[in-house]
């Protein structure tokens, strides 16, 4: 090794600048006194042991009081005492339509081809694809609705395992929202804003709970493969303006489920370890040189990308499944990157306490032959759905998990295109649709909201895709108006400046 250090002297003042903090002395300095902070932390949730140290010193006596009762984290959080843990979300992408599942119009069925009064469409706007219609002949559902549970919950004919366990479900049937277009409401329902570049409901759980796994990202997001109809991308579970730790990391079907996490070959994972030691020394001289918080979250991320080589393997074996389980998830569960096998994969990630699990299930946009398309939707999806509930239920996990069901928006009464006796199209509805959620901190077997006699338009009790977040956040003891970040001069949140806690639906 050469020791001619004077040789190695750059020229470049930043480097230079860089190279005068690279001394030994400073380094024992900066991180001898927190080794002891960290080994608790490791030991404690990482936030809270944090929090109690001060100048590189552990205060004991802080250390004390987070053994012996619950302590909130370094943004103040949860607000109140959580209901929820963990959530998985089963987005629906593609606008599912209520009037084939879920919201029963029975008045309809002698309504076949009438134009829909103007009195109730009220001048709405509609799409481009149905506005140059001369008329907007209505199509009741070719499906028979029954009542099901002990609630007695109308569901279609095409959910026969869903029906099961109607009585765990909290139906919102008056669900709302302001676009009227798949990308700016996806992308409404998934940041809070239609515009890109906001954070994700999952960044936002992350930044503001942390994680109780550090073994797995906090938030991790499955995409149903090999489903057409509108695109999906990755800013939907970005993290935004939050730091990039945050953001969700996509789990894929075959044998590198996470994108550049194995070694390459002839590589083995103490070369790893040995290159993000040296590499996690260059990166705390170049923060503590420029303060660049993005420095800290590239290195986070190096650290997770490592425990994960190790943890991923494991979760996204199935072999250890008994097959009891696959018979109720549906055969399609034993195919790797299916609807049903994610629904598996969902649980066992909650069941290593990762926060945030999201699923995108595309091929819900039925323009035209609606039945058809409707059908074999619920044919992939229903079984799965059910056995969720019911899994998460047997496990005792149902009560401090919440699962949701929804898509982006709903689909109208009138018929899009041709009307036949056997077939119809549905255009885009933004201002009517249904949602359920379940387990933790909601009324199970309860409906909230109504809407008309043609599922038009809500007549009780609306719920904004702002009031549907600041109620998720709320079961997770977050006050929606006081978790912020400061983005160029503003303060924003998940719900902007809007949204209410939907309390009537919680238990």
């Amino acid at each position: 090794m050469c020791h001619n250090h004077e040789n190695l002297r750059s020229n470049n003042r930043d480097l230079q600048e860089v190279e005068r903090q690279m001394d030994r002395r400073n380094f024992l300095t900066k991180t001898s006194m927190g080794l002891g902070a960290i080994a608790l932390g490791s030991l404690l949730n990482a936030d809270k042991a944090f929090a109690s140290v001060k100048n590189g010193v552990l205060d004991t006596a802080s250390a004390d009081a987070l053994l012996k009762s619950y302590n909130k984290n370094r943004l103040g959080l949860p607000h109140h005492a959580p209901k929820a843990k963990r959530i998985v979300y089963l987005f629906q992408s593609g606008g599912p339509s209520q009037l084939e599942m879920w919201d029963y119009k029975p008045k309809l069925k002698n309504m076949f081809g009438q134009d829909l009064p103007d009195s109730v469409r009220q001048g709405q706007r509609l799409t481009g694809m149905s506005a140059e219609q001369t008329s907007f002949p209505m199509a009741p559902s070719l499906f028979d609705f029954k009542q099901y549970g002990e609630t007695g919950t109308w569901a279609s004919d095409l959910l026969p395992y869903t029906s099961e366990v109607v009585d765990d479900l909290c139906f919102i049937k008056s669900m709302q929202t302001d676009q009227i277009n798949h990308d700016p409401a996806i992308t409404f329902m998934q940041t809070g804003n239609q515009l890109p570049g906001r954070p994700s409901i999952g960044a936002w759980l992350s930044y503001g709970l942390g994680s109780d796994n550090e073994n797995l990202p906090t938030f991790i997001t499955l995409i149903t493969k090999n489903m057409g109809g509108q695109p999906l991308y990755s800013r939907l579970w970005g993290n935004g303006f939050l730091p990039t730790e945050h953001q969700g990391v996509q789990f894929r079907s075959g044998k590198d489920p996470v994108l550049y996490l194995s070694d390459p070959e002839n590589y083995d994972g103490n070369d790893r370890r040995q290159m993000l030691d040296y590499l996690g020394k260059l990166n705390e001289v170049q923060h503590d040189t420029y303060g660049d918080p993005e420095i800290q979250a590239r290195m986070a991320q190096y650290e997770m990308a490592f425990r994960m080589q190790t943890s991923v393997p494991e979760v996204t074996d199935m072999s250890d499944e008994p097959d009891y389980i696959f018979d109720m998830y549906g055969e399609d569960s034993r195919d790797p990157g299916t609807y049903a096998a994610n629904c598996l994969m969902a649980r066992k990630l909650l069941e290593k306490d990762v926060k945030f699990v999201q699923l995108y299930h595309q091929g819900w946009d039925q323009h035209s032959y609606c039945p058809g398309g409707v059908k074999a939707q619920c044919k992939r999806t229903d079984q799965a759905n059910a056995a969720l509930i019911k899994d998460l239920k047997q496990r005792g996990m149902l009560e401090d998990t919440l699962v949701v069901w929804g898509g982006e928006f709903g689909r109208t009464v009138y018929s899009q295109g041709q009307l036949t006796p056997e077939n119809y199209g549905r255009d885009h509805h933004p201002k009517a649709f249904t949602m359920w959620m379940a387990g933790a901190g909601v009324k199970a077997g309860h409906t909230h909201g109504e809407t008309d006699d043609f599922s038009y338009n809500v007549v009780k009790d609306p719920v904004h895709v702002h009031d549907f977040h600041a109620t998720l956040m709320h079961l997770f003891g977050i006050d929606h108006e006081r978790l912020t970040f400061k983005h160029q001069g503003r303060r924003y949140r998940l719900t902007d400046v809007h949204g209410h806690v939907v309390n009537d639906i919680l238990s």
